[in-house]
């Protein structure tokens, strides 16, 4: 899916009372060229590109969040607004074969509930951007988990981190749960988590310490396609352009996401220190 440049042009021209020649001459091009874009005979070359989203940010139009707060009033009630991270872009149809099986819940597609999250994951990658999608439940089976200790036993199985209990009828049955849904509905977990969770793998922490460093770096849910009927329910509506002044702002306040919530992270393990169950208690 190409993104929605000729859209955005009109969107633009709109809110700040420009003319396409304004345009042209803001971001290095003909008048010509705009013309042609608006009308879908020719796309902007991605340094113009990256010019024309520059611009709008400069200009503080924050035409990904305008899009987010129109797809979100116009949603059907019984359905979701969901966001995929992509680091070089989708192709063709999405596919749960497509995916790796060391994700948070081994194979599936990974979407979630909040576009500024997304943007914060693939931020880094040059070529990144975030899929909208449009998502219809109903008619599926779904499993849902909460910081809870089901939840960072699942992680950690997935992540193989738990090669000794595999036989525990504890983690036995989340596998079967998870593999028998057809989405999933979880915390997000990032790198800084995992850390967490090794540690109380290793016998480090107690399960609620554990939970509650959790709760610290709490970064919202995410939606996991894990059947072809959940995949089939998923409908593409946008792909959205991050021009680099907007990975900037995204890097720096992810930047400071993270320095609170590892000073979060130390206050719980120390409030919480020996309360709770180590990971042998439970298993």
């Amino acid at each position: 899916m190409d993104y929605r440049i000729k859209e955005d042009i009109e969107t633009a021209c709109q809110l700040l009372d420009i003319s396409y020649r304004d345009l042209a001459m803001e971001i290095g091009v003909d008048e010509k060229t705009i013309y042609r874009t608006v009308k879908g005979q020719t796309l902007l070359s991605y340094p113009k590109m990256e010019a024309f989203y520059e611009f709008l940010f400069r200009n503080r139009i924050q035409i990904n969040a305008i899009k987010e707060m129109s797809y979100r009033e116009n949603m059907p009630s019984a359905n979701k607004l969901l966001f995929h991270g992509s680091k070089a872009g989708i192709e063709g149809d999405v596919e749960i074969s497509k995916s790796r099986a060391n994700n948070d819940f081994g194979h599936g597609f990974y979407t979630g509930e909040s576009l500024s999250q997304s943007l914060a994951f693939v931020e880094a990658y040059e070529s990144s951007s975030v899929y909208l999608f449009e998502f219809d439940p109903r008619g599926l089976s779904h499993k849902r988990f909460e910081v809870d200790d089901e939840w960072m036993l699942a992680i950690a199985y997935f992540r193989d981190r738990l090669s000794s209990y595999s036989s525990s009828p504890v983690i036995s049955k989340i596998v079967s749960e998870v593999n028998s849904a057809d989405y999933l509905i979880a915390p997000i977990a990032d790198n800084r988590m995992f850390q967490i969770i090794d540690s109380f793998i290793a016998g480090e922490i107690t399960d609620e310490q554990c939970r509650h460093c959790l709760s610290a770096t709490n970064l919202g849910n995410q939606y996991v396609m894990k059947s072809d009927r959940a995949t089939n329910q998923l409908r593409m509506l946008e792909r959205l352009y991050i021009c680099d002044l907007d990975r900037k702002v995204l890097r720096k306040k992810k930047s400071e996401d993270a320095h609170l919530s590892e000073n979060k992270v130390k206050l719980a393990k120390i409030t919480y220190q020996g309360k709770g169950k180590y990971i042998g208690d439970l298993l």
